[in-house]
């Protein structure tokens, strides 16, 4: 007979996903990122829109009272991210990664200090840096194939991550963070570059 602890999971009718990433120096100074709502296809992140577009002080607190009890019961120093899925109005966590994470990667050019420099702040002891976003962003993952570059790169507000990594389905290859200062402005430079990225 096995005797092995299994974990059942319940299925849930989600209405949105999200992810909030929160950094914890040496010193438990924490500082966290805005919610970020997230999109997912075939079981991979394809767009990040930071801060949540429809986010609320509500669900802020939330996120941020859940991640720092994970915090504080492991004594944890530097970056963590919890993904999370809304349901009835709450937040029910999904994952957890204990490192900079894929759904942060818009803090490069969107926030003040990014989740890779926090990161080794709080690791060297340093102090944290604001998390605070500039304007609106979106992180748009590109998986397989790369797109035409020059193209990308002649948007404004477009910055282009390319990870080094031969192409194969399914595998990320980089990403694409736009910004701009307003949503409506975010919006129209989605539309813009969804002709160029076949992934979303």
């Amino acid at each position: 007979m096995n005797t092995s602890a299994l974990i059942l999971e319940e299925f849930v009718p989600f209405e949105r996903e999200f992810s909030i990433l929160v950094v914890r120096s040496r010193d438990g100074q924490t500082a966290f990122y805005p919610l970020v709502e997230n999109h997912h296809r075939k079981g991979i992140l394809r767009l990040s829109l930071a801060p949540d577009p429809q986010l609320t002080a509500e669900l802020q607190t939330q996120a941020e009272y859940y991640a720092t009890s994970v915090l504080e019961a492991l004594d944890y120093v530097g970056v963590l991210a919890i993904e999370f899925f809304q349901f009835n109005g709450k937040l029910l966590a999904n994952e957890m990664a204990p490192r900079v994470h894929n759904s942060g990667h818009w803090t490069i050019e969107g926030a003040k200090t990014s989740q890779f420099e926090n990161h080794l702040r709080a690791i060297v002891g340093f102090p944290l840096g604001s998390t605070e976003p500039l304007g609106h962003s979106a992180m748009l993952n590109l998986i397989g194939t790369i797109p035409g570059t020059t193209k990308i790169l002649s948007m404004p507000g477009a910055h282009l991550h390319l990870y080094g990594k031969p192409p194969r389905p399914g595998r990320k290859l980089g990403h694409v963070t736009l910004c701009a200062p307003t949503r409506e402005e975010l919006e129209a430079q989605l539309e813009e570059i969804k002709a160029l990225v076949s992934s979303l």
